[in-house]
């Protein structure tokens, strides 16, 4: 994770890993990302075309998320199709697949951590197990902890981190009974992220 946020000039992931390796080498890696090429060559990133620009928009999402080209391909299909504007419906989709959601709830501290969780069946959506990340989690969603995994090491300072943690405006979490809920659709600010999304829909769109 640590040499694509550097490619990418973001940190993909909030572990501390990441962030120190980012303030460490702010630079790409590689010997054409290195600070020695940016002296000889005006800057440690080049310039980008329109179509790189775009192509890097692309890449910055589906790192975040860890997703493979042909399910993004997937997701911007759908947007398209979906009635309003699509890039919103874009970073809708992607911000309310269930991995994200456990990770916007403050159970898994990374996003790679909540798809991992997801996949091990330790979380539950309306009571009933589901082991698939790219699930879409709908309004009035109640999102938990299988109550046979809440004593697991990973939840032990659950309510310390949620202490420090803002939940977004589209989820509320309950920490003492492990239980996120789905208020509403992610609008406006809670759509926000690293990358811009109708770069992205131009880049699949030309």
């Amino acid at each position: 994770m640590g040499k694509m946020s550097r490619r990418e000039g973001v940190a993909l992931s909030t572990g501390v890993k990441v962030l120190k390796v980012i303030q460490r080498r702010p630079y790409a890696p590689g010997v054409h990302g290195s600070p020695k090429a940016g002296r000889a060559g005006g800057g440690g990133r080049s310039r980008l075309s329109v179509y790189g620009t775009q192509l890097r928009e692309k890449q910055k999402a589906k790192r975040l998320y860890g997703i493979m080209e042909k399910q993004f391909r997937n997701y911007f299909d759908k947007a398209t199709r979906m009635q309003g504007n699509s890039a919103d419906n874009l970073a809708r989709l992607l911000e309310m697949r269930l991995d994200n959601a456990v990770f916007r709830l403050g159970l898994a501290k990374t996003r790679p951590q909540a798809r991992q969780m997801v996949s091990h069946a330790i979380i539950c959506v309306n009571g009933k197990k589901v082991n698939i990340p790219s699930y879409q989690v709908r309004v009035d969603d109640k999102v938990s902890v299988r109550e046979n995994k809440k004593e697991k090491k990973l939840f032990e300072d659950l309510e310390k981190r949620l202490a420090g943690q803002t939940i977004p405006g589209w989820l509320h979490m309950d920490a003492s009974t492990m239980t996120g809920k789905v208020v509403s659709v992610p609008e406006g600010e809670d759509l926000k992220e690293i990358y811009d999304p109708r770069l992205i829909v131009e880049f699949y769109s030309r």
